[in-house]
């Protein structure tokens, strides 16, 4: 088999992203695996080299390294966020020019692809979740990590560190994920060297803080686009598929044979036959326009601390001349950060993002921004499904944000629970 050219694409923010197309079906599908992978030796592992090649035989395969991983730049001292692991996808879209594409996230990477079709559904045809994990090991011998429980944590990462790469750490992978393979030693061999190669052992520590402490959950209940959720009836984590499955509004659950988790592990060709079932449905319907305009978003509330007060101390004129200089400097700072103001409200804003981490920034320069103005503001922020109306947002999420904003305290930044999970 003639393995795939890889190619890079680059993001906003600089970072280059390794990516293979191969196939030409009619709908394009973007293949996100594990959280440790690498693009150009995942072909040597028959069995997904296999499912790969029966894919392409439906459509134009898209895999990617998200980056930090594999042949894709390393984060700059800091694990990547959510919203840029989207942009990475979003990237290689735009790279291969593909307009809209069928999300497939196998796993934890079920995560990246949930977050996507949630925040960009003019982008995504649809969703497939093979066994997905929203929370990076809550299932088996892998129990989700409480941050209180720093002993516990401390051993995990620990084994990680003195045991990535090596044959010890990929036969317990291999034990758990793929138990009917748990006694191939080239699987054992493969994984091996499939971990090593996709980072060092503090890339691989980095990477599971994230996993282990991320929770996109409330992204499910923002999709609003054909989704198929595969699982295997005996396999650790079909409780979690389950619930994912009954979170998204009209996913259809297939449960089929077997205990295995990973897909390279059991009745591969099951799997393939589900997800090319969709793939044909999703070609019949694959041009037509979506008209749902809900979306998930990250709203951004400020608001100027004794406003009425301080309008009276310096007048009418002065007072809107300053909360003209105000709105310029915000709208500017928030285009910075790739927002979008909503409203102005004479003694704050309304704006909106695409991801948290943008927004927390955004918020945190708008603090000091404005304080150099003499205008001490508070800022508030939520994560939800908001509903627009032209150029306007509405829906719980803004009356939310609007909710917070007014607990927070004078230079405070706020935010909700979503937003930080």
């Amino acid at each position: 088999m003639v393995t795939p050219e890889t190619r890079y694409a680059r993001t906003a923010d600089g970072t280059h992203v390794a990516y293979q197309v191969s196939g030409s079906g009619p709908v394009d599908i973007v293949v996100i695996r594990a959280w440790y992978s690498d693009v150009e030796h995942e072909w040597q592992e028959p069995v997904l080299a296999r499912l790969y090649g029966q894919l392409e035989s439906s459509a134009r395969l898209i895999r990617l390294d998200r980056r930090g991983l594999g042949m894709s730049d390393r984060a700059a001292r800091r694990v990547a966020t959510v919203e840029e692991r989207v942009d990475d996808v979003r990237a290689v879209l735009d790279a291969v020019g593909s307009r809209r594409a069928v999300l497939a996230g196998f796993g934890d990477g079920g995560s990246n692809c949930v977050v996507f079709a949630a925040s960009h559904p003019n982008r995504t045809a649809g969703l497939v979740l093979y066994m997905p994990t929203m929370n990076f090991g809550s299932a088996g011998d892998y129990p989700r990590v409480q941050r209180a429980n720093e002993a516990e944590e401390g051993e995990r990462i620990d084994t990680i560190r003195r045991m990535w790469g090596t044959r010890e750490y990929a036969a317990r992978t291999v034990s758990f994920g793929a138990p009917s393979r748990s006694h191939d030693e080239r699987l054992i061999d493969w994984f091996a060297e499939q971990q090593a190669r996709a980072g060092s052992a503090e890339d691989a520590v980095a990477a599971a803080k994230w996993f282990w402490e991320t929770d996109i959950t409330v992204a499910l209940s923002a999709i609003h686009v054909p989704t198929l959720v595969v699982g295997r009836a005996g396999a650790v984590g079909l409780d979690e598929a389950k619930r994912a499955a009954g979170s998204i509004d009209g996913a259809r659950m297939v449960e089929l044979d077997g205990q295995d988790p990973f897909v390279i592990s059991g009745d591969t060709d099951a799997v393939v036959r589900a997800i090319e079932t969709f793939l044909e449905a999703v070609g019949k319907v694959a041009d037509a326009q979506t008209d749902d305009n809900r979306v998930l978003a990250t709203v951004l509330f400020t608001d100027i601390v004794d406003s009425t007060a301080l309008a009276a101390k310096l007048g009418d004129r002065a007072w809107a001349t300053l909360v003209e200089r105000s709105e310029a400097e915000s709208g500017s700072v928030v285009e910075q950060h790739r927002g979008r103001v909503i409203d102005t409200t004479g003694d704050g804003l309304l704006a909106a993002f695409d991801g948290p981490g943008r927004a927390i920034r955004c918020a945190k320069a708008l603090v000091g921004s404005m304080s150099e103005l003499g205008l001490p503001i508070r800022a508030g922020l939520h994560t939800g499904e908001c509903e627009l109306v032209g150029d306007r947002l509405r829906g719980l999420a803004v009356h939310i944000g609007a909710r917070v904003v007014g607990l927070a305290s004078p230079g405070e930044v706020l935010v909700s629970t979503t937003v930080k999970d």
